[in-house]
């Protein structure tokens, strides 16, 4: 067996504590071997569950590290390009949280940076390495629900009442589409394998320069699709493939498990005048976050494709990008 891929983390954010280096930790094939931050308070809280964690007080000091194979950022938004190529400079493989970028082409550039590195990089987008998407994707590619009409997703919470969250802070790339209009968007095109053609419609409310509540619809080849995504609503999440045989419904597409459990429905019309079957799988052991870890350590070991590339990356966020031209354009008319 292999040697496990050792990991840095650079930044303590509360996101890296509670997930990303838990499940680094709980990856087979990696060693969540070092952090940067200086302060001891955030390092204490990571060295809870990894007494062995090497700290370094700065991210550059944690990129000089040799011992360091992959690294994992889960800075601030307007932070991630410029980390992520210094990262790639340093000889480290890369794992960016979402949205790698705040524009397409600053991917274009990122995805220059890795071709000369000849190393991975790749953005967090941990949805498509979990089972429940995996079987959704399979589930529309095998025609169980026949034609794709409509698709409908919805992802929101409430943080109205945390002023200070970067996601609420324009000036760290915040908004509720960059944080979870990936989600919504990323997911219609990793399950159709197809981009939109055009983005007909985007009401978008804005507090503070941020985006906080957007109702957004597309047309794709074939078929159409609306998301609403919202940092101002009760929390709430689902994605809904809708077709002409059948329609598959995923009841907590982006927090497997935390939100509720990770379920797949497919239902489907019995015919004659017996109405509707539904048919429905359960994803409890899966973890996507794990998932993610692993399989980006063994692409970075054997070289195996990993299914989430910056030019997947790079289609999302050229949606969003569309998202808010048509949304600027929309307040201008």
């Amino acid at each position: 067996m292999s040697e496990p891929v050792r990991w840095g983390v650079l930044g303590a954010a509360n996101f890296a504590r509670e997930q990303m280096a838990r499940a680094i930790h709980a990856a087979e094939g990696a060693d969540f071997a070092a952090l940067a931050t200086s302060s001891a308070e955030k390092a204490a809280g990571f060295t809870a569950f990894n007494p062995g964690l090497r700290i370094h007080e700065s991210y550059d000091a944690l990129l000089a590290d040799p011992d360091i194979e992959a690294v994992y950022i889960p800075l601030p938004n307007h932070l991630h390009v410029g980390w992520t190529k210094k990262a790639l400079a340093a000889g480290k493989h890369v794992l960016t949280e979402k949205p790698i970028a705040m524009s397409a082409v600053e991917i274009d550039d990122l995805i220059s940076a890795r071709d000369a590195s000849g190393l991975l990089a790749s953005e967090a987008y941990m949805i498509v390495h979990h089972a429940q998407w995996q079987r959704a994707r399979e589930l529309y590619r095998d025609g169980a629900i026949g034609k794709l009409i409509h698709v409908d997703g919805l992802f929101s919470y409430d943080n109205a009442a945390d002023p200070d969250n970067i996601r609420n802070r324009p000036e760290s790339g915040g908004g509720g589409i960059p944080d979870i209009g990936v989600y919504t968007y990323g997911a219609t095109r990793w399950v159709t394998g197809q981009e939109p053609l055009s983005i007909t419609h985007a009401d978008v409310d804005f507090e503070n320069g941020v985006d906080v509540l957007a109702r957004v619809s597309a047309r794709f080849d074939g078929f159409t699709a609306h998301w609403v995504n919202s940092m101002r609503m009760h929390p709430f999440q689902e994605m809904t493939f809708m077709g002409e045989e059948g329609v598959i419904r995923l009841t907590a597409p982006f927090n497997a498990n935390l939100y509720g459990p990770a379920l797949v429905e497919l239902h489907r019309n019995i015919g004659n005048g017996h109405g509707a079957s539904v048919t429905t799988e359960r994803f409890a052991a899966a973890n996507h976050y794990v998932d993610q870890v692993e399989t980006f350590s063994r692409s970075v070991r054997t070289g195996e494709p990993y299914p989430w590339t910056l030019e997947d990356a790079r289609g999302t966020q050229a949606m969003i990008d569309a998202v808010f031209a048509k949304a600027r354009e929309a307040s201008a008319s």
